[in-house]
């Protein structure tokens, strides 16, 4: 995919319509991971040394109907305002008055729009309302992997009213694109690692990669609908509906297959009711029929972590059980450090999800990793082999 960039258009002391993925987490109002604003600064600081103004958009959360205070993007104006940024948060009532302040922009400043998914038809990707973006700047770059497989009017259909030669897609993107296609062109052997609680999330990117990949790891709720599939006992651990036949199905996409299935040979679990211990740990692959399974056990570790050892490329994308409870965190951590330590090696790693980028937080070892991706579903999609609404008319001709 060759995407046009912004060294690609003459942008010199030009106004830009600028997406970006602002969707933060908050707390009570105060931002908990700056990591998506960050992300956004290598496009902004170009634009702002072309001399460029920038009309700057985002969504934030869910909104159900119009302005929520929730969502506004008064703590992203704070956060860029403190970082040295000239900015203005915009009123969301007046779209006159929007257009108005938008050309009035000198070069160097900034006006940040309210959440986008306050307009109606955002979602929906209203004409009109792509209509009115474009009205507001003459160029336009996409920054925001995070919703480039999502058709809305900020994403897609505003798009439609600025010359071809005119938008761009920003550093960021290029850099996912550039990341996730050595997943998807590797060095072999490729390992890939799949976790989390529903197969369902993750099914077109495992059938994706039977046949492609020498090795897949499963662990997490996940894993517990192939055993199941397989005739394994798993007591009362965590199955999701849906997930039975989706497991096999892909098992018997893989009876075919040159691509090797691994699934958990032992398990952290709960305790019973009433017992004072805080976990046990599985004898075997069986879970005991009183107990739920909530980690992998130390033979999966050694397992998994002895066939990372051997790949030349991983990606992984989901935890490998209940992480967030330290208790049941050492399986996940486990994989994060040993990935890790194999990148050191002169393996690539892409890790995506946002489960998976704690726990590299979690486990300190960020900085090892080659590629960590921070589009969720667009990063979902865009391995499964889809197309993403938002990128069709960003690439060059």
């Amino acid at each position: 995919m060759d995407l046009r960039l912004p060294q690609d258009l003459a942008l010199a002391h030009q106004r830009i319509f600028l997406r970006c993925d602002f969707n933060v987490p908050l707390k009570d109002g105060v931002i908990q991971d700056f990591s998506r604003i960050d992300a956004a600064i290598p496009t902004i600081d170009f634009l702002l040394h072309q001399g460029c103004s920038i009309v700057l958009a985002s969504h934030l959360g869910r909104p159900k109907s119009g302005f929520e205070s929730t969502f506004s993007l008064d703590p992203i104006e704070k956060d860029l305002k403190k970082r040295g940024y000239d900015v203005q948060l915009d009123a969301f009532h007046d779209r006159d008055a929007t257009h108005a302040r938008s050309q009035k922009l000198n070069p160097g400043q900034i006006l940040l729009l309210e959440n986008v998914r306050f307009y109606p038809g955002e979602t929906k990707n209203d004409e009109s309302l792509g209509q009115f973006y474009a009205s507001l700047a003459p160029f336009y770059i996409n920054d925001a992997f995070g919703a480039v497989h999502r058709a809305h009017a900020s994403v897609v259909s505003a798009l439609r009213y600025f010359k071809s030669d005119h938008t761009a897609a920003g550093f960021l993107i290029e850099k996912e694109i550039k990341g996730l296609n050595r997943i998807l062109h590797p060095r072999k052997p490729l390992i890939c690692i799949f976790g989390g609680s529903k197969i369902g999330d993750k099914i077109s990117l495992i059938k994706h990669f039977i046949n492609q990949a020498d090795h897949i790891l499963i662990g997490g709720a996940m894993a517990y609908a192939f055993l199941k599939a397989k005739g394994v006992s798993i007591g009362s651990s965590l199955i999701h509906e849906g997930s039975m036949e989706q497991a096999e199905e892909i098992l018997g996409l893989l009876e075919s297959s040159s691509t090797h299935l691994h699934l958990p040979i032992d398990h952290i679990t709960s305790p019973p009711k009433g017992s004072e211990v805080l976990a046990s740990i599985t004898e075997d692959v069986e879970v005991p029929a009183d107990s739920k399974a909530l980690d992998i056990g130390p033979e999966t570790i050694a397992s998994y972590s002895e066939e990372i050892q051997k790949a030349a490329t991983i990606l992984w994308n989901g935890p490998m059980g209940w992480f967030e409870e330290p208790t049941y965190s050492t399986g996940t951590l486990a994989i994060a450090e040993q990935i890790a330590l194999q990148c050191e090696s002169g393996a690539y790693a892409a890790v995506g999800g946002g489960d998976s980028l704690a726990a590299i937080n979690l486990a300190g070892v960020a900085n090892q990793i080659s590629h960590m991706s921070t589009g969720g579903g667009a990063s979902l999609e865009y391995l499964s082999g889809m197309k993403l609404p938002g990128l069709v008319n960003l690439i060059k001709c």
